[in-house]
């Protein structure tokens, strides 16, 4: 692997790294909300939208784009769990 292939290799880690951690900072979110502190719901539901989208988009590639899906496979779970905690 050439220098500029690892870096690419680890800005792609990094990069999933940091939209997971985007995304679990829905927790306190999901918790405010279940405690009755409800949130707006737009947000959490566009982004899990968009998720999806990268996750087919990743999935249908001829070769799968692992570190996209890692990277929004939480955005999908944690988005649709913030979404229903605000609206119910």
């Amino acid at each position: 692997m050439d220098k500029k292939e690892h870096t690419i290799l680890v800005f792609g880690r990094i990069a999933s790294t940091l939209s997971v951690l985007m995304y679990v900072s829905y927790i306190p979110q999901i918790m405010n909300n279940l405690a009755g502190n409800k949130g707006n719901p737009i947000q959490p539901m566009v982004a899990m939208i968009n998720c999806i989208f990268w996750v087919i988009y990743a999935s249908m590639q001829k070769k799968k784009d692992v570190p996209i899906i890692i990277a929004n496979v939480p955005g999908v779970i944690l988005g649709a769990i913030t979404f229903v905690t605000a609206i119910i």
